[in-house]
């Protein structure tokens, strides 16, 4: 068995990537919002120009799926139109930048992520793919369990602070220096060597070259990611594994604007009660919480196996509070870190792993799918049994 292929970066609009249904065309809304004429767009779009798929991703991105080559240069072009499209592949990939949805208005957020976008389309830095920043300046911070290399955040008197991921502290900066500090700081890690083979995280490069960046003490932040329902800012709504019809992005869009999340939901302005729509999450206790699951296969070529309809089926079965990653292979992009419980496919059938990535190997005998939803109990209560 072939080990599964790791490209080292994410698609985007400019340069997509082909999976087993297409192209993957990933739009990066400028600073986490979209606003409702442009989901409307994206909707049109996404069936007019792909299979009306579209994702949502970790990284707080949209992903139209089902794309052909005939299709994708009009796709483009309408995504331009709609000013989602960036001026180069290099700026596109440049501009990862995570935005918490739950900003306020004044409280520097926009505009901190829209001047950090303008700098780093201007700043030709040789960043790895996956390298990303975060924009965590509300009152409390909800995007430390989420990718990214250099964030802002506050401190407990309302400073900004800039901190570098995997460091325990941070460095005070003003509002007018928060830019260039974080531009400053990404210089430092591509100076000190931490790019290898076009690949590199500033967590991983601290470790090796501790680089203190301040002494102000981080603040505490929302241990887990937030579940459906209202917030200050409106109504927080999930879809079973991040994946809509391009029919309800654009419902959604005629009840208003959309911020973006990186726990694959989306965050309606305004609204103050659960959209009557099918096929959402907007309760906090939907089990379809609990399971985490890829395309798998045929949607993915590198998946060894299907991975939804499993998901699905075991997932009032996962104990509350607990999550489940079913992975159709060993890279694990849906869930990188580790789960409470893992099954990734093999050949002929699925590794069980307990507190596992999907790349852990497992001490259990493989099993296949039937067998796993007869008999839960095999992965949730006792692993062991045959």
């Amino acid at each position: 068995m072939s080990a599964p292929v790791i490209q080292g970066w994410c698609p985007g609009a400019l340069r997509p990537m082909m999976s087993g249904d297409g192209l993957v065309v990933r739009i990066r809304p400028p600073v986490g919002r979209l606003t409702a004429a442009q989901a409307r767009g994206i909707a049109d779009f996404a069936q007019r120009h792909g299979n009306g798929l579209i994702d949502l991703s970790s990284r707080a991105n949209l992903q139209l799926r089902g794309v052909t080559a005939a299709s994708y240069p009009a796709l483009i072009e309408g995504l331009r139109t709609l000013g989602l499209i960036d001026a180069s592949v290099g700026a596109e990939a440049r501009r990862n930048i995570l935005v918490t949805p739950f900003w306020r208005a004044g409280d520097d957020t926009q505009c901190l992520a829209q001047d950090l976008a303008a700098a780093l389309a201007r700043e030709d830095l040789p960043l790895p793919g996956k390298f990303g920043f975060a924009v965590d300046c509300g009152p409390v911070a909800v995007l430390r369990g989420s990718s990214a290399d250099i964030r802002l955040e506050r401190c407990a008197d309302g400073a900004l602070v800039l901190v570098a991921d995997g460091a325990t502290s941070g460095t005070r900066v003003s509002r007018e220096d928060a830019v260039p500090q974080a531009l400053a700081l990404a210089e430092w890690f591509l100076a000190t060597g931490g790019v290898s083979d076009g690949r590199g995280r500033m967590a991983r490069h601290l470790a090796a070259n501790p680089h203190l960046l301040g002494d102000t003490p981080l603040t505490d932040a929302t241990p887990a990611p937030a579940k459906p329902g209202l917030v200050d800012q409106g109504w927080l709504t999930g879809f079973a594994f991040g994946q809509m019809q391009s029919a309800t992005l654009a419902a959604l869009a005629d009840l208003g604007d959309l911020r973006l999340t990186p726990w694959r939901m989306l965050l309606i302005e305004g609204l103050h009660c659960a959209p009557a729509l099918p096929g959402l999450i907007s309760q906090a206790d939907d089990p379809m919480l609990r399971v985490v699951a890829c395309t798998g296969a045929p949607g993915c070529p590198q998946a060894l196996g299907p991975t939804r309809g499993l998901a699905r089926a075991l997932a009032e079965r996962v104990p509350v509070g607990r999550t489940l990653h079913v992975a159709g292979c060993a890279k694990g992009c849906a869930h990188p870190g580790p789960a409470d419980y893992t099954l990734v496919a093999l050949p002929l059938g699925y590794a069980a792993g307990r507190q596992a990535k999907a790349a852990d190997p497992s001490p259990y005998p493989s099993l296949t799918a039937e067998e796993l939803i007869a008999r839960p109990g095999l992965i949730f209560e006792n692993p062991d049994a045959s």
